[in-house]
């Protein structure tokens, strides 16, 4: 590993030093194991411990197949995803695994008794499989997460309807929060050179998750004049949401649970923006009672921030907390996205506030490769900026996911892998001063 981090660092070697370099049998990687699935029996999930379930373990390099890659990582990050690997919730990601393993001889390595998880990262590709011709060692590189097999025709139009569909690092393994990563090749995209490697890894996974729920015509189809209302706007999805909105030319209406957060949105350009625990609202009278009283005033709120107009998307993604009152808010004809759910799978809501005012709920999912491919795009051109606010080492990842389960975060969370600290991989200096301010923004609060 040392061989390749020199490599790296020195910045002169070409493509042919780095496909001489001899691979490792073996590297660094964050997993949880199968034999550990029952460890948190009968614990509600906010008892259930990250930092008790994934190990750092040493595990062999994987096989490279057709159209793959391996990835000398450099920095990944911290998602929701991984917080549900580590706790079992809603299901053990080994039934993933299992289900991918027998999908062909070549997925069979998916199948272990350990899961190398992580669904971001920066880096250098190391080596390519047979018909990789885009990418070829010592390109430096950041990775979406989307895993397709598009051998039925259900994907050729949007990649994300392939029955085969799954998120690298939640439903198949390799992941990036490793060392060392087995990615397809069409999932590589190039890193930004203004950004240091645990920037550049942060953003991929929520940054194309936002674009495509709000931006792209497969979600809302945000439109300049838009008002959105965005739950958990500081927060990992949310600041990118908030920031495509700006970017956009839309009103972002930011809910948040802070004044530090609230902070965060105002200094991103937000002016709308409400403290949800300061107004005290309390969508639920008990378990399963929602109170529609609450939505109004709730409603009312929005009203006036925006001048008597109502919601024309909601960015959705908290669940079964917040839904009620999202579909209540929302202008007759508007647009509810959703994902995530981080709150709750069941939804429920007053389907007479729906049907009777021509509402769309929209079920939103990460991205396929051309919108992942915007979204970078628009971090490269620093119009949309990472929203890192802490870095933590490789063996300190059980922390860093124990923080985002327990919301203690901003925004993202990094992880260093190969990189030895922070700040490395920068390659386009001037670019980087011209936008420091708001890519250091989260890690000022």
């Amino acid at each position: 590993m040392k061989d390749i981090l020199d490599a790296i660092q020195s910045q002169s070697a070409t493509a042919e030093d780095f496909a001489a370099l001899p691979l490792p049998d073996s590297y660094r990687a964050i997993t949880v194991h199968k034999d550990e699935v029952e460890m948190f029996a009968g614990l509600t999930t906010r008892e259930k411990d990250p930092r008790k379930s994934l190990h750092l373990d040493q595990v062999p390099v994987p096989e490279l197949g057709p159209g793959e890659a391996l990835v000398a990582v450099m920095a990944s990050s911290v998602n929701y995803n991984s917080v549900w690997t580590s706790i079992f919730e809603p299901v053990s990601t080994f039934s993933f695994l299992e289900r991918y393993g027998r999908l062909s001889e070549l997925t069979k390595r998916h199948d272990l008794p350990y899961h190398v998880i992580g669904s971001d990262l920066a880096g250098v590709v190391l080596r390519t499989g047979p018909g990789v011709n885009s990418w070829k060692p010592g390109d430096e590189v950041v990775a979406h997460c989307l895993s397709v097999e598009l051998e039925s025709s259900d994907g050729h139009n949007d990649t994300m309807l392939d029955p085969e569909q799954r998120i690298w690092g939640f439903e198949t393994n390799f992941g990036g929060l490793a060392e060392i990563a087995l990615v397809k090749s069409n999932q590589l995209m190039p890193k930004p050179d203004h950004l240091s490697w645990e920037e550049a890894a942060s953003p991929g996974l929520v940054n194309s998750t936002a674009y495509r729920q709000l931006v792209s015509r497969n979600g809302a189809g945000m439109k300049q004049g838009d008002n959105v209302l965005i739950w958990g706007a500081s927060g990992g999805l949310g600041s990118y949401a908030t920031q495509f909105a700006l970017a956009g030319g839309a009103n972002p209406i930011c809910v948040v649970s802070s004044p530090e957060k609230a902070d965060i949105c105002r200094a991103m350009g937000a002016t709308a923006v409400i403290d949800r625990n300061a107004e005290g609202y309390k969508f639920w009278k008990d378990e399963r009672t929602q109170d529609p009283r609450e939505w109004k005033r709730f409603g009312s709120k929005i009203r006036e921030l925006t001048g008597g107009e109502d919601i024309d998307i909601v960015f959705e993604h908290p669940g079964r907390e917040t839904f009620g009152a999202s579909v209540y808010v929302t202008r007759k004809g508007g647009t509810i996205t959703t994902c995530a759910s981080t709150s709750g799978y069941m939804h429920e809501y007053d389907n007479r506030y729906l049907w009777m005012s021509l509402k769309k709920i929209i079920g939103s999912h990460f991205a396929n490769y051309r919108e992942a491919w915007e979204a970078n795009r628009l971090i490269a051109k620093g119009k949309i900026h990472p929203t890192l606010s802490k870095v933590y080492s490789l063996e300190e990842t059980g922390q860093a996911a124990y923080d985002v389960h327990r919301n203690l975060h901003q925004g993202k969370v990094g992880v260093l892998a190969l990189a030895p600290e922070e700040g490395l991989g920068v390659r386009d200096h001037e670019m980087r001063a011209e936008h420091l301010d708001a890519i250091n923004r989260f890690r000022n609060v």
